[in-house]
């Protein structure tokens, strides 16, 4: 069963953050110390848990009055269990309930897919974040 909550624990933040660095610096090699930053301290925080264990985990900080969706990560073994959908879905809800008419995220470019399939539209040039190309991605919920 998949479970996605707001982080109200250190000890769901700690599973969050466990989660990012299996993703982002294990398996795709981001440097450790970019992958937890200052945004961290000001973010909303979600856990993804597939049957009570953690699976997956993003954040939700404000930038310039729209929600900006971040750090989205899924373990390899939940890949394709509709564990990612779960979480931007959950972020989405947060999003919309602190007043932000949009969502925007940095997405790696090889998931572009994934949230074009959400109702995401890319927007500017592709860019190099860690070493890996992202492009800028935009939901508004008017769509």
């Amino acid at each position: 069963m998949i479970e996605v909550v707001t982080v109200s624990t250190e000890e769901e933040l700690a599973d969050a953050y466990a989660v990012r660095m299996r993703v982002f610096v294990d398996e795709q090699g981001v440097p450790a110390e970019i992958e937890l930053d200052e945004l961290d301290a000001v973010a909303d925080h979600f856990l993804a848990r597939v049957d009570g264990k953690p699976a997956g985990a993003g954040r939700l900080v404000e930038r310039d009055g729209v929600g900006v969706l971040g750090r989205l990560a899924v373990l390899a073994e939940t890949r394709g269990t509709g564990l990612g959908v779960a979480l931007v879905r959950a972020i989405e809800e947060r999003g919309r309930a602190r007043g932000f008419d949009a969502v925007e995220l940095h997405s790696q470019t090889h998931a572009r897919g994934f949230y074009e399939k959400l109702g995401y539209r890319a927007y500017g040039e592709i860019e190099m974040d860690a070493g890996i190309p992202h492009i800028w991605m935009r939901r508004t919920f008017t769509d």
